[in-house]
């Protein structure tokens, strides 16, 4: 297979992202979506873009981050995501796991990134970890009519309010963890046509690689675990989620 997808990497974050991108290439990833966290690694993420073919930028302040999302922060991310290689706001979202950030601030910054989408007419790449209700109640009010990618799928109860809301869900490595049942069970009911595969690299190293820096060359792992789940061929579901990621994120630039 030559057309595998990863929705959400940090290139940045990598030991060596030059060897990283030939070792995916030759492992039959064509698309790569890497992603910012704040604003110095979305200018990283918008210069990988502009120098290497296929690979894509996202551009936006993390949960982490939420409390550099001030006026003149999300002024400079705006200018950032004018670029032509960025093709999503993200990531963005909630994470009440670490609370790294205040969790109004969290919210705040959420809010004003879902703006910043709509007016830029791109999709949000949302992170969610201990979140899933105020999450998907955020995005509810806020983000009706955008594109929403929910990034390493972890609301396994909601598949369902999920997907009503159109919502794309993207699996990481961690479904081929041995303590990843719930997640398993989720990735079985996601509708085929909302379905991304990511590896979130350099984190979420899939099995059996755990304990090694992820990167995107294990995409087909995951994707071989999430056939076997669904019991569908891993070349089908390989061309069902790669229309998905162009549905989602377009044709890439040309370099």
């Amino acid at each position: 297979m030559d057309n595998l997808v990863d929705s959400h990497a940090h290139l940045d974050m990598l030991d060596d992202p030059g060897r990283a991108l030939a070792a995916a290439s030759a492992a039959g990833v064509c698309r790569i979506m890497t992603v910012g966290t704040d604003l110095e690694t979305s200018r990283q993420a918008v210069a990988f873009a502009r120098s290497r073919a296929g690979v894509s930028a996202a551009v936006g302040i993390h949960p982490h981050n939420a409390a550099a999302a001030g006026s003149d922060s999300m002024k400079q991310l705006e200018e950032i995501a004018r670029s032509a290689a960025v093709y999503a706001i993200g990531e963005t979202g909630l994470d009440y796991y670490r609370d790294r950030s205040p969790r109004d601030v969290q919210k705040e910054a959420f809010s004003r990134q879902i703006e910043l989408a709509r007016r830029c007419n791109l999709p949000l790449i949302v992170h969610s970890r201990d979140a899933g209700e105020d999450t998907l109640a955020i995005l509810a009010a806020e983000a009706d009519g955008l594109t929403v990618v929910l990034h390493c799928f972890s609301l396994y109860r909601h598949v369902d309010r999920c997907a009503e809301s159109g919502y794309f869900m993207s699996i990481a490595g961690n479904v081929t963890f041995g303590n990843a049942a719930d997640l398993r069970q989720a990735s079985a009911l996601i509708p085929t046509d909302l379905l991304l595969t990511e590896t979130d690299a350099p984190f979420l190293t899939p099995v059996p690689h755990r304990g090694k820096e992820n990167s995107p060359v294990h995409i087909p792992l995951i994707l071989a675990e999430l056939a076997a789940i669904r019991g569908a061929s891993p070349g089908d579901l390989a061309d069902n989620i790669h229309r998905n990621f162009t549905n989602v994120f377009g044709s890439p630039q040309v370099i």
